[in-house]
């Protein structure tokens, strides 16, 4: 196929990555990278289940509260490289297909490129005045995205959240609607490739889309303070249990207090 042929690609994690694949890092290390967050915030989980993710809690016992990851990423840029072929073998099975019935934003290179946000705003209409039925029925139906997007080069052979422009576009996209990972089609892994346009990683041909821990850390927090406040706004039924289920997905275990926090010291929103 010519560099100049458009293609149609399924963002779907993971691809062949252009890096060497780096090994995981001991308990210990792993600690020692990242300050604890505010004792009401996580629960450690034992797995994360998300499509094309590799994140795993510590092997030691976990204690309420206490929130530790063993990842493949080094956050200081030191890996421990492997050149075993079982080291580089994939582990990790490609997400689900979309889920039937989801509404489906189509984006290209020209729109990429301009900054343009009209595809989304066609697709689900106007998402500053929603209805709580109209988001009721977001929730339910879900969103994922279709990516056609031309390399310049037939041999590159970077993920779409390794291009620059691609994530400036979603940059801009969740800081228009910042509440958006709600909406996604989770169950189709469109919630981990969101988080890879927005989040620091490498890609794993054996782990698949490794995350900067603490990176992913504050982008979940952040997420769950947005989420939860417009899910209130929406007047969702279970508001807690709908920010807490995003946050599983992407590995984080999220307790009462924290809403309790929340719902003591109310902020006053524009």
């Amino acid at each position: 196929m010519g560099a100049a042929a458009a293609t149609t690609i399924h963002h779907h994690l993971p691809m062949a990555p252009r890096r060497p694949t780096p090994r995981r890092l001991s308990s210990a290390s792993a600690c020692s990278s990242s300050s604890p967050p505010h004792p009401a915030a996580f629960r450690c989980c034992s797995r994360l289940s998300t499509p094309g993710i590799q994140l795993q809690a510590l092997s030691t016992p976990a204690r309420v509260y206490d929130f530790s990851l063993r990842v493949a990423f080094n956050p200081s840029g030191n890996f421990d490289l492997s050149l075993s072929d079982q080291d580089d073998a994939p582990q990790v099975e490609p997400p689900p297909p979309p889920t039937e019935g989801r509404i489906e934003v189509v984006i290209n290179k020209d729109i990429i490129r301009s900054l343009d946000l009209s595809p989304v705003q066609e697709a689900l209409g106007d998402l500053n005045s929603l209805t709580t039925a109209q988001s009721k029925k977001l929730l339910d139906r879900t969103v994922g995205f279709t990516i056609i997007y031309e390399r310049e080069d037939p041999y590159d052979t970077r993920e779409l959240s390794e291009f620059p422009d691609i994530r400036l576009w979603f940059v801009r996209l969740d800081a228009s609607y910042p509440w958006f990972p709600v909406v996604l089609d989770w169950r189709a892994g469109e919630l981990a490739r969101y988080a890879a346009m927005l989040v620091p990683h490498q890609m794993s041909a054996r782990h698949g889309v490794v995350f900067n821990p603490e990176a992913l850390e504050l982008f979940g927090m952040n997420k769950v303070f947005i989420v939860y406040s417009w899910l209130k706004q929406q007047n969702h039924v279970k508001p807690r249990l709908k920010a807490a289920d995003m946050a599983r997905m992407l590995g984080f275990g999220i307790g009462d207090e924290l809403f309790d926090l929340i719902e003591k010291f109310p902020v006053e929103t524009l």
